[in-house]
């Protein structure tokens, strides 16, 4: 393997560059935008600094955030500090970080928009607007909306999520989190360096009415958002059959991060997946052990399986029956914030939520084997009108 051509320049394919070039490996990086915003909050969890330290150790500006607002209907408000901070950054500022590490570790970056795909005799041609190019293998990191149909994740419109929102000029020192009825995906709030991103994410309603729904909850709260930037984002959501059938790998390419799908159904959340799978597939093109391309290609599927696929298609079952289920005779979405206001064990499992170190397969397990205990804590802080957090709930 001589050259890699890495088809977008986002979180994912800067971190696959950066290792490649650091390895010795020739890496060029194709991308029309290079850094560009997207709505999404651009949070990062423990899970995620704590794999790779720089995110956190470095001057790009960021927000540590250690309290967290959730709400739901019928339930009202609670208030959590974070034992491990959430790290959020500009999409663009973030982007433009990894880009740079990427190049200063002697990876080629080039801004332009990839055209199309030819196989070759022992590789790729890469048409591209600047020309032609010509690589031993690729790494697909071109995002959720990929137009190289031939290579990466296929997904039907059942397996995306709309994610939309607003730039607003303001400071706050913690995340809002609100859960609306009906719908299977939440609004946030988040602070940035300079500014709020404020949005709405979910599946099976359309992008004027979860605008809508946005709007009104943000002038509910006195959120001045007109003539604030718009911004509109599809996300992967893999159902249950998607994650079944999902493409991540090929004859002399990887797919990472949206490309391949891998963003968590129930969040959202994407960076952690999508920088962690650019380092797998890096790794798995540098392990001399995996040979032929068929190896490779076997490699990288074994090693985001292990890692958090299965992990995550559990999640896509899970749901809809967490923002649209019910759970204790109540809304499953009203109860969690209910627990989390009155019981410590369940508080503890949000924490653990929050910071990216809580699976989902283990999930269901931890509730029902603490369920017991949960409730006896609900019921005897609910007696003493006590809260397990620092600040009282607002009721509905």
């Amino acid at each position: 393997m001589k050259t890699v051509a890495v088809l977008g320049g986002g979180p994912a394919g800067a971190l696959a560059a950066e290792r490649l070039a650091r390895a010795g490996v020739k890496t060029m990086v194709f991308d029309e935008k290079l850094a560009w915003e997207k709505p999404c909050g651009g949070g990062l969890t423990y899970k995620a600094y704590r794999e790779y330290p720089f995110l956190i150790d470095n001057s790009t500006p960021k927000k540590l955030i250690r309290r967290t607002s959730i709400s739901a209907p019928k339930a009202g408000e609670t208030v959590m500090t974070l034992d491990n901070p959430l790290v959020i950054y500009s999409r663009f500022d973030l982007n433009r970080t990894l880009l740079e590490r990427a190049g200063n570790a002697g990876a080629g970056i080039e801004k332009t928009r990839v055209m199309g795909l030819e196989r070759g005799a022992s590789g790729w041609r890469i048409r591209t607007q600047s020309g032609i190019a010509e690589a031993d293998f690729c790494i697909v990191a071109t995002g959720a909306r990929n137009p190289l149909r031939e290579v990466g994740t296929e997904w039907s419109t059942r397996d995306t999520m709309t994610a939309l929102g607003y730039f607003v000029a303001g400071e706050r020192d913690q995340i809002d989190l609100q859960f609306l009825e009906g719908l299977e995906g939440y609004i946030w709030v988040f602070p940035r360096a300079g500014h709020l991103s404020v949005g709405i994410c979910g599946k099976g309603q359309s992008a004027q009415v979860l605008r809508v729904r946005l709007e009104r909850y943000l002038d509910e709260r006195g959120i001045a958002w007109k003539g604030s930037a718009f911004y509109g984002h599809v996300l992967p959501s893999l159902q249950t059959a998607g994650w079944k059938n999902n493409r991540v790998a090929g004859e002399r390419w990887l797919a990472v991060g949206d490309a391949a799908g891998l963003v968590d159904p129930i969040t959202g959340e994407g960076l952690y997946y999508a920088m962690r799978s650019g380092d797998l597939a890096a790794g798995v093109l540098l392990n001399e052990n995996a040979r032929s391309v068929a190896e490779k290609a076997a490699a990288y599927r074994s090693a985001i399986a292990r890692e958090f696929t299965a992990d995550l298609a559990h999640a896509s079952t899970l749901a809809r029956r967490l923002f649209l289920g019910r759970f204790l005779g109540g809304p499953a979405t009203a109860r969690m914030v209910q627990l989390t206001r009155r019981s410590p064990r369940f508080r503890a499992a949000m924490q653990d939520l929050f910071a990216g170190t809580q699976p989902y397969l283990e999930l269901r397990g931890r509730v029902l084997g603490n369920l017991a205990g949960m409730i006896r804590e609900v019921l005897q802080n609910s007696f003493l009108g006590r809260t397990t957090g620092e600040t009282p709930p607002v009721t509905s």
